[in-house]
């Protein structure tokens, strides 16, 4: 799962929704009465004060240069499409977004390699956040068959005689047609065996569970170039997305333009940015700092004993105490790049790269543990931060508002037309846009997660040598192009399968 669990509530025993109840209240009243401190205030305080050099300025705006790779535009194979299909493919797809997107590029793939007709992906209604939205709600759907129609043949619903194969059939008992025993990265053959012949016997299959069940390995190059035309060209976002997107784009390059100004007209206002060529430069900072990575990482994040007494509760209900990391010690973590780095942190970090106070910066992430006051000292550090709701009127936020994957789906296409994307941490949309960036050649800051924990723990180091480790640690780290290794995923390291060689 891409999104954490939080304080909602879940069909489990009486007496764990009475302990979840009250520590949920506990955990937010703790929020309230405990104010939270900057952790490295020496070098917090030279931050504040930084005087970023021109060529220092300059050289971090600076986009990368061609790196002797482009995207594979050219055919390498003249797509085909079966004589006769073997029957419908059904996949139940749960997940956050980046992990449902990745799912559907596989979906296609799958279909292709059985020659089948692929129905378009069910999205498993998400148990956290209760997002109902469907593929049509969040991806360009027409977009979508249309490309791809030359090499596999996609339906917006079965016909009549298979209507009866819906999630709710399969949740009701054990059915021939379901295929719930495929293991994660699984090989073609194995699809061919163990698929195929339901298809050729019902006529349908329907796969659940189905995220990441195809391999990344071994595959034809065809079936790779298809996963990628699938990721990169085929999954667009419905036009209120793109459309919403492109004004606040506008409004981050242009902050004269402000939303009282342009009022709710904002596709005027998406066309007329695409004309001005003296806009602003901006970064997208993707803060993964919920409670549940938070409580999951057993770190220390100093909020004293009552922060760690409700972070160990949290795992003791949620996970039972079983997590991994609890029997490190926050020394042992930090130096192993195993604690997720807070807003301050990640405030610090691009301090020291060279991003000065006027830089602007667009926050994408959901709910920060910590809330306003978590997120202090990055304001401190980036006045000029913004979020959705900063930049948007209520009435613009309407047709997405409470909808997770629609709101993810926004920070995304902002983040790939950002001129400079980092994440916090690691995690589906970091990998995602990663290798979507990569895809087109823009910067993105990687961080090193055990070099800053190693820094961090130094509570005498001085803000020249911080920012030397940090500019030295981060060379090769910007949007340096990275051959895939096995195993790795396709979506991440895009580099060969879907790119060639310049």
């Amino acid at each position: 799962m891409e999104l954490g669990f939080h304080c909602r509530t879940v069909v489990v025993s009486f007496s764990f929704l009475i302990l979840f109840s009250t520590f949920c209240a506990s955990s937010s009243i703790y929020s309230e009465l405990n104010p939270i401190k900057p952790r490295h205030s020496h070098l917090l305080k030279s931050a504040v004060q930084r005087e970023t050099p021109t060529s220092q300025l300059s050289e971090i705006w600076t986009p990368l240069e061609n790196q002797g790779w482009k995207p594979c535009n050219e055919l390498r194979n003249k797509p085909t499409l079966p004589e006769k299909s073997e029957g419908y493919i059904q996949v139940f797809l749960d997940g956050g977004l980046n992990q449902q997107r990745m799912g559907i590029c596989d979906a296609v793939a799958v279909a292709k390699i059985l020659n089948a007709t692929l129905v378009i992906p069910y999205l498993e209604l998400n148990p956290v956040w209760k997002d109902s939205s469907s593929f049509e709600d969040i991806f360009d759907v027409d977009h979508f068959i249309d490309l791809l129609k030359d090499e596999v043949t996609i339906v917006k619903e079965l016909p009549e005689e298979y209507s009866w194969s819906s999630r709710e059939y399969y949740s009701l008992a054990i059915r021939d047609t379901r295929i719930k025993a495929a293991p994660v990265h699984a090989t073609a053959n194995w699809y061919l065996e163990n698929v195929l012949p339901v298809l050729q016997s019902y006529g349908i299959a329907a796969i659940s569970p189905f995220s990441h069940r195809l391999t990344f390995d071994n595959l034809p190059m065809d079936i790779q170039h298809l996963r990628c035309k699938v990721n990169f060209q085929a999954l667009v976002f419905v036009p209120h997305i793109r459309t919403l997107g492109d004004a606040l784009i506008s409004r981050l390059r242009n902050p004269q333009h402000s939303t009282e100004e342009t009022g709710s007209n904002y596709l005027q206002e998406a066309t007329d940015a695409d004309d001005n060529k003296n806009a602003g430069k901006f970064v997208v900072l993707h803060l993964r700092f919920d409670k549940d990575m938070a409580a999951h990482s057993a770190c220390d994040f100093g909020g004293g004993k009552a922060e760690k007494l409700a972070l160990a509760k949290y795992r003791q209900v949620i996970w039972q105490g079983r997590v991994l990391n609890s029997q490190f010690t926050d020394e042992e973590l930090r130096s192993q790049g195993r604690c997720p780095m807070t807003p301050e942190e990640v405030g610090l970090l691009l301090a020291a790269l060279g991003f000065n106070n006027s830089t602007r910066l667009y926050l994408a992430s959901h709910k920060v543990y910590g809330g306003g006051a978590r997120i202090a000292t990055l304001k401190q550090l980036f006045p000029l931060m913004e979020d959705k709701k900063s930049l948007t009127l209520p009435s613009e936020r309407a047709q997405i508002k409470g909808k997770a994957s629609l709101l993810a789906a926004l920070d995304y296409y902002i983040s790939i037309h950002s001129d400079i994307f980092i994440s916090a941490s690691p995690g589906n949309m970091h990998n995602a846009l990663v290798g979507h960036r990569t895809y087109l050649n823009l910067k993105t800051i990687r961080p090193n997660m055990a070099l800053m924990g190693q820094l961090f723990l130094n509570k005498t180091m001085e803000w020249s040598e911080f920012e030397h480790a940090v500019v030295e640690g981060h060379e090769n780290r910007q949007g340096q192009l990275r051959v895939r290794r096995p195993k790795q995923s396709i979506y991440t390291y895009p580099v060969p399968d879907c790119m060639c060689q310049a």
